[in-house]
């Protein structure tokens, strides 16, 4: 707000229609008197006619009452020039004009204190400790409610285990078992009972492999009798009688391995290899020369799980891992049917009629050709009853030392090579898929029972 001071000062006019030469009545001189007396009147004015005014105005009558005229009344008005508000606020706690009037934000801010503090302490006061436990608090039934039942936690389904019809050779008779039971005396036969546990359960789940497959396709090959599944001789799968083997083994003190086996025919339950959603051919032999070999090299047919691998570890631990045999040259010549005419003379006191033409991947000889004649490793292996398709030769006048390195046909998984594996850390799982190129894993009791 803007103030002002106006000092008003009023000198005695004469009445209209008097002279100068009248004089003044007592009454007038008194009038006169008081008016000359009267203090500065303080005024408040608010607006811009009081901010306009001028700051003095003074009108000199001296050469009015000379001539005769009225007498205009002598005006002086003085104010404060308008001042900021702060300064006018230290002006009045100077001058201690009273009391200041609070901001108006300050009732607002206490109020909003206030309300916040109403609204925190009811808060503070329920809320849970880190210490204490949290109740839960049950919902109110109400009459419109309807309670949603727990769901049912899923069963998982199971399958009959399926059985086994083995055609016993030294018997000529048939023994039907479950799969499980199969499988013991597979592992038993096949497998030395001193491995580690998990070259056994990589084992036993080749195993089931192999005769969940035949079950699956109904096959019967290689059975002399009708009502069998499967033999008990290398053309399949070895087999033992599960009883007969336990009690041979504990005879030979060898119950701790027996346990060991049904231990891992337990954790490998009901495992088979799939490719494609199938069991796979889960060939097996004992000892590979360093590498397996491609199905094509071996059969002739390609089977794209059973590729060619490195196996390290068959030569570090196998016991007969290199082997050497000796043969006569005739000998030689009539187990592959050749004659000793076919022989040139020139050649007969050397090897020269003996020579490789090719190799496989697993290095291994895939071609060779003897006295003129040309056959697969493979077939010279069978026809010689060697241990390999992998050998060397020399010859000593009428005698052929053969050389031979690994033990069997080297497809798929090594037995050796399994158990050198194990003896890493590797685990059943990781010795198959190295052995098995892509393979998976399935049921074996969902896929016989969806047959």
């Amino acid at each position: 707000m803007k103030e002002a001071r106006v000092q008003v000062k009023v000198p005695l006019v004469p009445r209209p229609g008097t002279t100068d030469s009248e004089e003044p009545t007592s009454n007038s001189t008194m009038e006169k008197d008081k008016l000359a007396s009267v203090t500065p009147i303080r005024l408040a004015s608010v607006g811009s006619a009081t901010a306009s005014a001028p700051r003095k105005a003074r009108v000199d009558t001296s050469d009015d009452a000379t001539t005769g005229q009225m007498h205009v009344p002598v005006i002086e008005l003085d104010h404060f020039r308008p001042v900021k508000r702060r300064r006018m606020r230290i002006f009045a706690r100077g001058h201690r004009w009273g009391k200041r009037k609070p901001p108006r934000w300050q009732p607002v801010a206490a109020a909003t204190t206030l309300l916040t503090l109403a609204l925190l302490i009811p808060v503070i006061l329920v809320w849970p400790r880190s210490d204490d436990p949290v109740k839960s608090v049950p919902a109110s039934p109400t009459a419109n409610s309807t309670s949603t039942p727990a769901p049912t936690p899923a069963v998982p389904v199971t399958y009959p285990e399926p059985n086994v019809r083995v055609y016993l050779s030294a018997t000529g008779t048939t023994m039907e078992l479950p799969l499980e039971n199969y499988v013991s005396g597979v592992v038993a036969a096949e497998m030395p009972a001193e491995f580690r546990l998990e070259a056994l359960k990589a084992q036993a789940i080749a195993a089931r492999t192999f005769i969940v497959r035949r079950l699956a396709a109904n096959d019967t090959s290689g059975v002399p009798s009708g009502d069998a599944d499967v033999t008990d001789t290398v053309s399949h799968q070895v087999f033992i009688p599960p009883d007969q083997a336990k009690a041979e083994w504990t005879r030979l003190g060898k119950a701790e391995d027996w346990e060991k086996l049904e231990q891992a025919i337990r954790e490998s339950r009901d495992a088979v290899m799939t490719y494609q959603g199938k069991a796979i051919t889960a060939s097996f032999f004992s000892t590979s020369n360093g590498y397996t070999e491609n199905a094509e090299d071996v059969w002739g047919n390609v089977v794209p799980y059973l590729k060619s691998v490195d196996s390290p570890w068959d030569k570090k631990i196998a016991p007969r891992f290199e082997e050497t045999v000796t043969m006569k040259r005739s000998e030689v010549l009539q187990k592959l049917n050749l004659s000793t005419s076919a022989i040139p003379v020139s050649a007969q006191k050397g090897s020269a009629w003996m020579e490789v033409l090719s190799t496989t991947k697993g290095h291994r000889i895939k071609e060779m050709q003897i006295a003129g004649q040309t056959f697969s490793g493979p077939e010279v292996r069978n026809l010689l009853g060697l241990r390999s398709s992998q050998f060397s030769w020399k010859s000593d006048g009428d005698k052929i030392e053969f050389t031979t390195y690994g033990y069997g046909h080297g497809v798929g998984m090594s037995q050796w090579g399994a158990n050198g594996m194990a003896q890493e850390g590797h685990t059943a799982t990781q010795i198959l898929k190295h052995y098995y190129t892509g393979i998976s894993f399935g049921q074996a009791s969902k896929m016989l029972a969806s047959k």
